[in-house]
């Protein structure tokens, strides 16, 4: 080889004598090239993967909202003043003890809404 073809041969570590690459070199140098091509082709594909992007940003959006909810719901909390988070209380324990009679009451209104609603449109 001559001088040239050694200066357009790039190699990751300087060689002082210049010469042709050894063997052990060769294959330690494609040995480096796979490795750089395998962590190439696993960060395209992972750039490539759409349903893991969503899934990520669809978990980082949600814990978003659970925090906001929960700072905002804590906010009101100290807010309200304590008789009415008393009455609150007692409310939504009574809803949870007896929440047939009130979906069989709420279904009724909606019912009785959604009639007269009819019933004004027809005028």
């Amino acid at each position: 080889m001559t001088h040239e073809s050694d200066e357009s041969h790039e190699s990751d570590e300087p060689r002082p004598d210049a010469g042709p690459p050894t063997p052990d070199e060769l294959r330690a140098q494609v040995e480096r090239t796979r490795d750089e091509l395998g962590q190439t082709i696993e960060a395209l594909a992972g750039k490539a993967d759409v349903k893991a992007q969503a899934k990520e940003k669809s978990a980082q959006v949600a814990d978003l909202i659970h925090e906001k909810a929960t700072h905002t719901a804590q906010r009101v909390k100290d807010a309200t003043p304590e008789p009415v988070l008393d009455t609150a209380g007692r409310a939504a324990t009574a809803a949870r003890a007896h929440h047939k009679p009130l979906l069989v009451a709420g279904c009724a209104a909606l019912v009785v809404f959604l009639l007269v609603r009819r019933g004004c449109g027809h005028r």
